[in-house]
């Protein structure tokens, strides 16, 4: 659409949750305003950011997601170096569960997007172990960021699902962002 991804969220959002999380998400990312995709890059790394928003379900938790990537131009290899995610699951009743189930599912889907591939042959999987399962590396967790909005007047609603749910759009729009 060559236009901003927050702006054109909230243009036609009425729901004052999801409005909420967006703007938390946006302030977190210190997003400025500009259509995507940038202008082309040069050099061996272009970098990019990406957002997504769900209701979970439409009926569900809500939550904002922002992503900033890097991505290796010869190889095509995607580094997710930033994450910040607004969460809104109704009343929360323990925060720090809440924020590690958060962190879990943005932490695996991440995985499961950019590595996670089980092989095979044409009689069984060969895929059977952590050499030839690959799987994120602490060492490629990105620094993640994530604000709990807590509705003490409203019933609880579930965290871990809603969290995975917009990790691969927000990182498909940040490496689109990154390289067109």
């Amino acid at each position: 659409a060559k236009q901003d991804p927050v702006a054109m969220r909230l243009k036609g959002m009425t729901d004052p949750r999801g409005i909420e999380v967006i703007k938390r998400m946006a302030a977190m990312m210190k997003w400025e305003s500009r259509p995507l995709p940038q202008p082309a890059q040069s050099g061996a790394v272009s970098r990019g950011r990406g957002m997504a928003y769900i209701h979970y379900k439409h009926a569900e938790s809500y939550v904002a997601m922002g992503m900033e990537v890097a991505v290796e131009r010869a190889t095509g290899r995607i580094r997710v170096e930033r994450v910040a995610c607004a969460h809104d699951c109704g009343q929360i009743i323990n925060p720090d569960g809440v924020h590690g189930q958060v962190e879990g599912n943005i932490i695996q889907t991440l995985s499961r997007v950019l590595m996670e591939e089980i092989k095979f042959d044409r009689s069984r999987v060969t895929s059977v172990d952590w050499a030839s399962y690959p799987i994120i590396r602490f060492s490629d967790v990105p620094k993640l960021e994530i604000a709990l909005i807590d509705r003490p007047t409203l019933p609880p609603l579930g965290a871990g699902e809603a969290a995975a749910a917009p990790v691969g759009a927000a990182l498909g729009n940040a490496v689109f962002d990154a390289i067109g």
